[in-house]
């Protein structure tokens, strides 16, 4: 055998050896690729769960809280606050802050910004419900501009509730 035929059987061995190497490598690349797709498609969809979990019980405990508020001065223009009543408020206060430091941490600004709004706004209604139930009502405070005060609460739990719903991509108003 001549020089030339071993280094054609020796180039076509290689060949051969390198073309399996190459379709070995592209297949572990391919696999490699298909798992990375699955698991940000998997992160994608825990991440999704998470901010609707939370965003359910935010929105659930900001209703709460704002009806707790309604509750309470109702209790005030008819009678003295009895220990369950204020438990209740505060149960419900407690609960919206919770679930709002929660929101905090996962959700975008595009929805951290309307949430905070209906947040400070839930704040201050319980601020002035408290001052009016200690009889430390500060000037212009009154039951009438509390009950006007939580009476607005609807509105901005609304616009925090259609922030939650566009990020989660759920379109339309019902």
């Amino acid at each position: 055998m001549d020089i030339a035929a071993v280094a054609i059987a020796v180039t076509g061995v290689a060949g051969t050896l390198g073309a399996a190497l190459l379709t070995q490598r592209g297949a572990e690349r391919a696999k490699r690729r298909e798992l990375e797709l699955s698991q940000a498609f998997q992160e994608t969809r825990e991440n999704l769960a998470l901010r609707r979990g939370c965003y359910t019980r935010l929105y659930r405990d900001a209703r709460q809280f704002a009806t707790a508020l309604n509750r309470h001065l109702h209790v005030l223009r008819d009678r003295t606050p009895e220990e369950g009543d204020t438990r209740a408020l505060e149960e419900a206060k407690d609960a919206h802050r919770n679930h709002w430091s929660e929101t905090l941490m996962i959700a975008p600004d595009a929805v951290i910004a309307p949430g905070d709004t209906a947040n400070q706004a839930l704040t201050r209604v319980y601020g002035m419900v408290k001052r009016l139930e200690q009889g430390d009502a500060r000037p212009g405070e009154s039951l009438r501009s509390a009950a006007e005060a939580q009476d607005e609460l609807w509105a901005l739990i609304k616009t925090m509730r259609h922030a939650m719903r566009q990020d989660l991509g759920v379109s339309g108003e019902f």
